[in-house]
């Protein structure tokens, strides 16, 4: 310090010039060496300024920025770990302070699963259920008001079922049927989740055509069109049942399509008050005399669908229920089934009634010959109609038949279906 006051008494004590050169901070040579002199000069000087300009708040070196946290908190259902998920209604992704941005749920094959945000970025929630016994990973990102981030994640498996119904329908791969088919769908446990059933059975067409399904009891569902269907009609039955509880506890097993197809049309009319039965085919139209149900076990009216071509069939009195009349053990041909309780229509070759007279035990039929002859009546119907034929039976004494008997769907309106 005493030499500092030296040299300013110096230049003062050498006139005014030296005092402005000194102390006036102007241009020259003279003014950058008195700066630096004053200053202290060198690079100590250069530290001492840089830590009073930090120090002061005016220098241009940048403090460090603390990173910004999210107010947004994402949370996931199921938590990460978890084992023995239901596959359906468990995976939930919510978020508070904020609003989901993305959602990303996949298995370990990388399959991703469809899903939709809420409207108020809220929530996310899958379009359909998970896979049993799958492992998933989920990947979520939300931003609050402020545009600011968070991410979380979470792993899960869903559970293996211990308990599986089995389903069995009517239908066989690639097969062709008539125009008067319905798909009927039967399960060996009750069904008490029935929508999610239901949406797990989708029937599909390649022209449109609409199929609804509908509940007989807590074990059948059965699918059929509006009106008959189409000749030509690919149909392809898609099960998606094996991930879907249809009770509790019990899974519906099964994963597979089954497509076929509609063949020609054929709608037989058979009027039990003139023993005949009008057969319209492709819009060609053939008779054919008959002899339906006697006044004592006439047959139902209305219409039934051919579910089964049995060729010989044996019946017996003694298995029909309240049958009355002559016992009789007979080895029928060229049968045909309409009902599950016993309607065929079938070849008759004990009977001359055709045309003339009700005779049967309320089935329909057709003059044969002992044994099935090719060129009787009923050997070309036989030969001529296919599983999913339309017969439908009226002016019989005896009511409708009911739209569960058999695959009679087609007596319920479609508003009820």
């Amino acid at each position: 310090m005493r030499s500092i006051r030296r040299m300013v008494a110096a230049g003062c004590l050498g006139g005014v010039m030296v005092l402005t050169s000194a102390c006036g901070g102007g241009g020259g040579s003279g003014s950058g060496s008195a700066a630096k002199a004053e200053l202290g000069g060198g690079a100590a000087a250069g530290a001492a300024s840089t830590a009073s300009a930090a120090a002061s708040g005016s220098g241009t070196a940048p403090a460090a920025a603390t990173p910004k946290t999210s107010a947004a908190v994402v949370d996931i259902q199921p938590k990460s770990g978890s084992v023995d998920v239901a596959p359906s209604g468990a995976l939930k992704v919510g978020v508070a302070g904020g609003k989901l941005t993305t959602v990303k749920v996949s298995d370990k094959t990388g399959k991703e699963v469809a899903g939709t945000i809420a409207a108020d970025g809220s929530s996310w929630t899958p379009s359909a259920g998970l896979a049993v016994g799958t492992a998933y990973q989920v990947s979520a990102m939300a931003a609050d008001a402020n545009g600011v981030v968070a991410t979380a994640d979470s792993s899960f498996t869903t559970l293996t079922p211990e308990r599986e119904a089995k389903a069995s329908d009517n239908v066989e791969d690639n097969t062709t049927y008539g125009v008067g088919m319905i798909v009927s769908v039967d399960f060996d446990k009750d069904v008490k989740n029935k929508d999610a059933v239901a949406q797990g059975i989708a029937v599909k067409t390649d022209n449109g055509t609409v199929v609804k399904g509908h509940w007989f009891g807590d074990r059948r569902l059965d699918f059929r069109p509006e009106a008959y269907w189409k000749p030509g009609t690919k149909v392809t039955v898609q099960y998606r049942l094996k991930s879907v509880e249809i009770a509790p506890g019990v899974y519906g097993g099964v994963d597979r399509d089954e497509p076929f197809t509609i063949g020609r049309s054929q709608v037989s009319t058979v009027d039990a008050k003139t023993h005949q039965m009008t057969v319209v085919r492709d819009g060609a139209t053939s008779t054919i005399d008959i002899t339906s149900g006697s006044p004592e076990h006439p047959t139902w009216n209305g219409t039934m669908v051919v579910m089964s071509k049995e060729g010989v069939v044996r019946m017996q009195s003694s298995s029909m229920p309240g049958m009355t009349g002559a016992p009789y053990d007979l080895q029928v041909p060229h049968s045909m089934r309409l009902t599950t309780s016993g309607t065929y229509v079938h070849g008759n070759y004990w009977s001359n009634a055709f045309g003339e007279d009700n005779v049967s035990h309320g089935c329909v039929g057709l003059k044969d010959v002992k044994g099935g002859g090719d060129a009787t009546s009923a050997g070309k119907f036989y030969d001529d109609s296919l599983i999913g034929d339309i017969v439908t039976v009226q002016n019989s004494s005896r009511g409708q038949v009911e739209p569960d008997n058999g695959l009679s769907g087609w007596n319920l309106a479609w508003s009820a279906w």
